[in-house]
């Protein structure tokens, strides 16, 4: 069920390409008015288009250069609870639920490899956690990206 047209994937893609651009920015660049402008970005996050606007800040930043993934097994019925009990570790910055044979794929910041120890030995703590699984990142070779789904959106209409 598509719910946009090619107006709201231009405003999509304008908003892909540059995501602080204002409406008048947004307008001016799409050759619509403010007020078009302004009604379809109420209508796209009321339909659900957008994610947070957190901005992504850096963890380096913040003292954490490691990124590890840890693949999590847990006792599916603890399920709501382990998660609860992951959002209260600062450095679990992601956590996706799985199919396969971990249940959970868990992404951490940390200063160092003894930090990443004592962040996996708190999460082989949680009541329900039978065993982790961790393997570090060497970079993001790809960042999180739309635009190449906006593109082929955009051909498809």
């Amino acid at each position: 069920m598509r719910s946009y047209d090619a107006v709201d994937l231009s405003l999509l893609a304008a908003l892909a390409d540059d995501p602080r651009a204002t409406i008048a920015a947004l307008a001016e660049r799409l050759k619509l008015s403010r007020n078009t402008v302004h009604a379809r970005l109420g209508r796209l996050e009321e339909s659900g288009a957008f994610l947070s606007f957190d901005r992504r800040i850096d963890p380096h930043f913040l003292g954490h250069p490691l990124t590890a993934f840890l693949e999590v097994e847990v006792r599916q019925k603890e399920l709501g609870r382990i998660v609860d009990a992951l959002t209260g570790i600062p450095e679990v910055v992601q956590a996706f639920g799985r199919s396969g044979t971990a249940d959970l794929r868990v992404q951490v910041v940390c200063r160092d490899t003894d930090h990443l120890f004592r962040i996996d030995a708190a999460i082989l703590a949680i009541d329900g956690v039978e065993r982790t699984e961790t393997s570090l990142s060497m970079g993001e070779l790809i960042p999180y990206r739309i635009q190449p789904l906006i593109d082929r959106a955009r051909r498809e209409l």
